[in-house]
């Protein structure tokens, strides 16, 4: 039997899929990419439409509504974010649907070789005869956030429709950037005005999270000494020489992305850019206690040096930029917002599982900065990626726990 927001969702979800909205690390500017103005200015109108109040696209690019309360109760904020990872292609997205998936293997139109499978993925093969979305083989869907979107739309557009349902205010944020970590303005708390939020920015249905990654960012410079490659003998200092030996000497086969998991941290490598004169190196440092991020950030700076000292005509420079905490130092001392989410997952049938975040939300700035923000899952999958996929159904039942905890807050304040 069809979910009545099914068709919402799908059409929502397809629509701003199809919208570059990719961010950009190395822009400064805010939003950092003019693209994202296409789904911010879209869900301006839309929520205008659907009858929300305070409807503003802020000078920080933020898009903020509110739903006025039907009922006595704590004023809750709704978020997404718009914006798409850069670490894949993300422009031309061309998302299908699956419909009544056959349980199978999933081929991509655009690519040939590229295959979706249940063996691979057993979470996929738990959605037999589901709706899945997907893109065409060339570039990641967007669900990361775009179906945190549709699911926050869709919500506010039923709570709307329907003021005979109990609830306190709600207002609605969908914020840019969340992908490169600027995606929570130092202004975001106090204009949302809540007593704390949600982010529907999570995975499989029954996750409710409110422990993430601690992070910081770390930029390498290296400065050699140039001269002609034919006089350069005793008098040339190569950057990418010492660039490599700094690569070379992180602890790849204990603390690299591709060799952790649960809790573990890891320190990765996402650029390498520059010549033989200078090179730059950007690096991401991930570790769920305050203390093992700043091991790890006095790691690379041990590192650093160490390279320095073979050649003390180059010069090397180490920056580390804190990111964000983890969002359970906070949420600890208060889980309100996470048990009221626990109770809404289990009023629809699902048992809620809470397991510590491998990334951060935007949530995890809004905590630290005082309004507490559990992240609430959407159903999405191999996100950043190709093999990107999520289930119709899995965001319509996200959607039944937006609506049940919104409900269930009524009366709590």
């Amino acid at each position: 039997m069809q979910n009545p927001f099914d068709k919402e969702l799908e059409d929502r979800l397809v629509r701003y899929a199809a919208i570059d909205s990719q961010s950009d690390a190395d822009s400064p500017s805010a939003p950092s990419t003019e693209v994202q103005f296409g789904m911010l200015r879209l869900l301006e109108t839309e929520l205008a439409e659907i009858g929300a109040e305070d409807v503003q696209l802020t000078e920080y690019g933020a898009v903020l509504a509110t739903i006025p309360g039907t009922a006595e109760g704590p004023t809750i904020g709704l978020l997404a974010h718009v914006d798409t990872a850069p670490q894949f292609n993300a422009s031309g997205v061309k998302p299908r649907v699956v419909r009544g998936y056959n349980g199978g293997d999933i081929s991509f139109p655009d690519d040939a070789a590229l295959v979706l499978s249940p063996k691979e993925y057993p979470y996929l093969a738990e959605k037999q005869g589901h709706d899945l979305v997907t893109a065409s083989g060339t570039t990641l869907l967007g669900a990361d956030d775009k179906a945190g979107v549709a699911i926050v739309m869709a919500a506010a557009h039923h709570l709307l429709a329907h003021p005979e349902i109990p609830h306190g205010p709600i207002r609605i944020a969908f914020t840019p950037d969340e992908e490169i970590g600027r995606g929570v303005d130092k202004a975001l708390p106090e204009d949302l005005g809540v007593a704390f939020a949600y982010t529907f920015d999570g995975g499989r249905v029954g996750e409710i999270e409110y422990e993430t990654f601690s992070a910081d960012g770390a930029e390498i410079t290296v400065t050699g000494v140039s001269i002609h490659p034919g006089f350069a003998k005793g008098k040339m200092v190569n950057a990418i020489h010492l660039a490599a030996k700094i690569v070379d000497l992180l602890p790849q086969a204990t603390m690299s992305p591709e060799t952790t998991d649960g809790t573990e941290g890891f320190v990765h490598v996402t650029d390498m850019t520059g010549g033989s004169s200078q090179m730059r190196l950007k690096l991401i440092l991930r570790d769920f206690e305050r203390e093992g991020l700043a091991e790890k950030g006095e790691m690379l700076r041990r590192i650093c040096a160490a390279v320095q000292s073979t050649e003390p005509r180059a010069t090397i420079t180490c920056e580390i930029t804190p990111q964000y905490r983890n969002m359970r130092y906070w949420l600890e001392e208060d889980m309100t917002p996470v048990n009221l989410a626990r109770d809404a997952c289990r009023k629809i049938g699902v048992e809620p599982v809470s397991v510590p975040i491998r990334g951060g939300t935007d949530g995890s700035r809004l905590t630290e900065m005082g309004v507490p923000t559990p992240n609430l899952f959407t159903g999405m999958q191999n996100f950043h990626g190709p093999l990107e996929w999520i289930s119709v159904q899995d965001m319509a039942m996200a959607t039944n726990l937006c609506l049940t905890l919104v409900e269930l807050a009524a009366g709590k304040e």
